[in-house]
């Protein structure tokens, strides 16, 4: 019977060694972690990238500040998702939570990126210049010459060449003899602080351009006026067609001037191109007597701490409306648009006080310049030569009591009918100037008066434009010295072996500098002004002592076999 054997059991494992114990982040450390993360340039550029990508919506969507006609008919057209853009803040960006606090962690972020370096750049002014290195030839740009010079004059010399008219901050200093190497005395220079300097003082001025404009947000506002002639307006919120400002800014707190506009000048060549526009005011500024100014293109008013610019202009005709039983239905000036560069303006009239019947709306064109042939009409020249307007009519509601704001440039003709001809087309209505129509289907008469001239001014406080300027000029002059200042440094060794004075240089640069080799040359220039001096190549004992020890013309014949160095100038 064959026997079976029992396999031996297997050893029991050895526990596992404990590994080694990690210390625990905490509340503080996390906390700083945090902080530097956030003051990482990395994310400072991330969160200026951030920054540029959350104003877009402020470009795309209508913004509540300054239209908010455009934002009621958005959510009227879309009232589902106009909803939710309202809620998160989509139709006044530059004033959401999130914008905000966008620019808040980039400000952050600056000021903990500058106050740290600031710090080490003020110490790095004050210290001495970093010491000679013991071996030029590891440097790309190094060179060596011998000369017969006493080895102190040859040291001020290159001293000198360093500290006079070149920027160099220079130090020097005494190395003691060792086993391998004589005594030597050396030479520490370096320039380009100004490197550094315009680096910081680029992020200051752009953390102060950050100051700047948020400062302007809260404390500009602007206004837009559209002004006929012989007519004015006070500087209050009501008196603009449009008005924003800042979170900052009390409309009471506004200075109380008014202007009136008392003529406007257009001239124009002979092919229909602007060549001069000027406008009369009266400028009446409380305890002040009125006074006369004009106001031109790229000219501003200043008024009441603000400037007011000529922003457009255009014509105004003044017509008159009345019903069927002979009553003034509407008398005033109408403001047209120019739509060409001949001033063919667009406008629309709205008669809501009809007591006979509808309500009158009147679309068409100025022409100030008319020429009609048949079914086409036009303007030859932006200024009056026949004006005529050149109008079709509708009858029915004009919608002006539905309580959603209107354009007083376009006509609402949903609750309208547009009113027909003898023949059954579109009643045109041609009016020119100094004549009286009567209108069609009865409605009445329209009479076409004057034609005065209108300006559109635009009035902008912002006390912050200065500061904006200014830090953007700066910020503009620290980037030029960040980019265009070399930071180098240069070092001289100067021995005395063998009877005669060895004078090493050597240079380096934080980034790709052509102008080092030229740093080096004038510094053996100068010495070589001193007497007779030979180039000198070294051999690959440190420091070159066995070659300091060779004669001037083993030397020379040394040098002219190797060359001038490893990596000096050939």
């Amino acid at each position: 019977m064959a026997r079976t054997s029992t396999p031996a059991p297997l050893p029991a494992p050895a526990p596992a060694a404990p590994g080694p114990a990690l210390p625990r982040l905490g509340v503080r450390g996390a906390l700083r972690w945090v902080w530097r993360q956030l003051t990482s340039m990395r994310v400072a550029l991330m969160l200026l990238m951030l920054l540029a990508v959350v104003s877009v919506p402020g470009s795309m969507l209508p913004q509540r500040p300054q239209n908010p006609a455009a934002v009621a008919r958005y959510l009227r057209d879309n009232p589902d998702l106009g909803t939710w853009l309202d809620r998160l803040g989509f139709f006044d960006v530059y004033s959401s939570v999130w914008f905000s606090a966008v620019y808040l962690l980039l400000f952050t972020s600056l000021v903990g990126c500058i106050l740290p370096r600031i710090a080490v750049h003020a110490r790095g002014w004050r210290a001495r210049p970093p010491r000679a290195p013991r071996r030029f030839e590891r440097f790309e740009v190094h060179d060596a010459l011998v000369t017969d010079a006493d080895p102190e004059a040859a040291l001020e010399a290159a001293r000198a060449s360093l500290a006079a008219g070149r920027r160099f901050r220079v130090d020097t200093d005494t190395e003691p003899a060792t086993a391998r190497t004589p005594a030597a005395r050396t030479v520490s220079a370096e320039r380009g602080y100004l490197r550094e300097t315009g680096n910081i003082v680029f992020h200051l001025a752009l953390l102060g351009l950050l100051v700047a404009v948020a400062t302007g947000q809260m404390l500009h506002y602007r206004g837009q006026a559209l002004v006929v002639e012989g007519r004015g307006f006070a500087n209050t919120p009501a008196a603009y067609d449009t008005f924003e400002a800042g979170t900052a800014v009390n409309p009471d707190s506004l200075v109380p001037f008014t202007l009136e506009l008392d003529s406007f000048t257009a001239r124009f060549d002979t092919a229909g191109k602007p060549t001069f526009f000027e406008a009369a005011v009266t400028l009446t500024e409380p305890g002040a007597a009125p006074q006369d100014h004009t106001i031109r293109v790229n000219r501003p008013l200043d008024a009441g701490g603000a400037h007011v610019y000529l922003a457009g202009n255009g014509y105004a005709p003044q017509v008159t409306v009345r019903d069927s039983a002979g009553q003034v239905a509407f008398s005033g000036a109408v403001p047209f648009l120019p739509q060409d560069a001949s001033y063919r303006s667009r406008g629309v009239l709205k008669v809501p006080d009809v007591s006979t019947g509808d309500q009158i709306g009147l679309v068409g064109f100025l022409l100030p310049t008319a020429v009609i042939n048949g079914d086409s009409a036009y303007s030859a020249y932006p200024q009056p030569g026949n004006p005529a307007l050149v109008l079709q009519v509708w009858r029915g509601n004009l919608g002006l009591d539905s309580g959603v704001p209107q354009n007083v440039y376009q006509l609402d003709t949903a609750g309208m009918t547009q009113v027909a001809g003898a023949d059954g087309a579109p009643a045109t209505v041609v009016v020119p100037l100094g004549e009286t129509v009567d209108l069609p289907d009865g409605l009445g008469s329209l009479s076409f008066d004057k034609l005065p001239r209108y300006v559109a001014l635009d009035l902008r406080y912002d006390p912050s434009l200065g500061w904006v300027l200014g830090f953007a000029v700066t910020a503009l002059i620290g980037l030029a010295l960040s980019l265009f200042v070399p930071r180098r440094r240069v070092w001289v060794r100067v021995t005395e072996e063998g009877g005669r004075t060895l004078v090493r240089t050597a240079a380096l640069a934080r980034s790709e500098d052509v102008g080092l080799v030229g740093e080096v040359e004038q510094v053996l220039d100068a010495v070589r002004e001193l007497g007779p001096a030979e180039p000198f190549a070294p051999l690959d004992e440190p420091n070159g002592a066995a070659s300091a020890r060779l004669s001037g013309a083993d030397a020379h014949e040394v040098g002219a076999a190797r060359g001038r160095g490893h990596g000096g100038r050939r």
